[in-house]
């Protein structure tokens, strides 16, 4: 298949066209947006309380307080990022509107952007409602951290969107078949990110595979930001780094299965 440069030509227009359309389903659900803000706020609660249990118990623990806290809220904020992007594809496959959008002027290239937009709108609903409730409830605020939040928050959703053109792939590749994985693949990588524990806590022959993702960079910064008030840039660059290899992959994978589904006509068939 050959391709022209118009292939590469980006509309911002169809970019907002594809964004507006998602903001029109959320504005008309409002179960979706009470979802989004639902895990994030039940996950800051409790932690928050079995956090405030143990500040009572020991020294140590309570130095632990706004580690726990604040590894919850980045936690989701790479959840919620993979999942704003696999989602929005998603409800495209729920609506039978892939065969819409692709006999329009509509790039991948472009979907992808929408994606990524609607990934971090859905990021900021889901996980600000839980930053301003920690504040309310136990005096906790995560934007303390100042500027090394904003490195972290961009790590994550770049992570997020690796990932999440990951899965979108398989969505293409497999059909509703490969729906679960659009839920619990970040998961899987939840252990080995080091979000409430340093990585060496992990056994030897795993911390190397830990340090091949972004987001035990990221973990790792948020505690020397927190326990000694140190940004360490190694840790930055390091995430910025793998972020873009995984973007990279994810983007090439991404395409590959969107060519394979088109040349396939697969594209028309998806849907409940």
């Amino acid at each position: 298949m050959s391709m022209t440069v118009q292939d590469f030509t980006i509309s911002p227009r169809r970019i907002g066209a594809i964004l507006l359309r998602h903001l029109y389903v959320l504005k008309g659900s409002w179960p979706r947006l009470i979802e989004m803000a639902y895990w994030p706020t039940m996950q800051m609660i409790i932690w928050g309380f079995v956090s405030q249990f143990f500040y009572t118990q020991t020294s140590y623990v309570a130095q632990a307080f706004g580690v726990l806290m604040a590894g919850v809220m980045l936690w989701d904020v790479l959840f919620r990022g993979q999942l704003g992007f696999s989602l929005s594809f998603l409800e495209e496959m729920w609506a039978h509107n892939l065969a819409n959008l692709y006999v329009s002027p509509l790039r991948p290239a472009e979907h992808i952007l929408a994606l990524m937009a609607m990934s971090v709108l859905r990021t900021m609903i889901g996980v600000l409602p839980a930053a301003v409730l920690a504040i309310l409830l136990y005096k906790f605020s995560i934007f303390a951290m100042g500027l090394p939040l904003l490195a972290f928050y961009v790590n994550l959703v770049m992570m997020a969107w690796g990932i999440g053109m990951l899965s979108t792939a398989l969505l293409m590749r497999y059909g509703l078949g490969a729906e679960n994985l659009v839920w619990f693949i970040i998961f899987l990588l939840a252990p080995i990110s080091a979000i409430y524990y340093p990585v060496t806590v992990l056994p030897a022959w795993l911390q190397p595979i830990a340090w091949c993702l972004p987001s035990t960079h990221v973990f790792e910064g948020m505690r020397e930001v927190l326990f000694h008030q140190h940004f360490d840039t190694t840790l930055f660059w390091g995430a910025v780094g793998l972020n873009l290899i995984y973007i990279a992959v994810g983007l090439a994978i991404y395409l590959f299965a969107f060519r394979i589904a088109r040349e396939r006509g697969a594209l028309l068939q998806m849907g409940e």
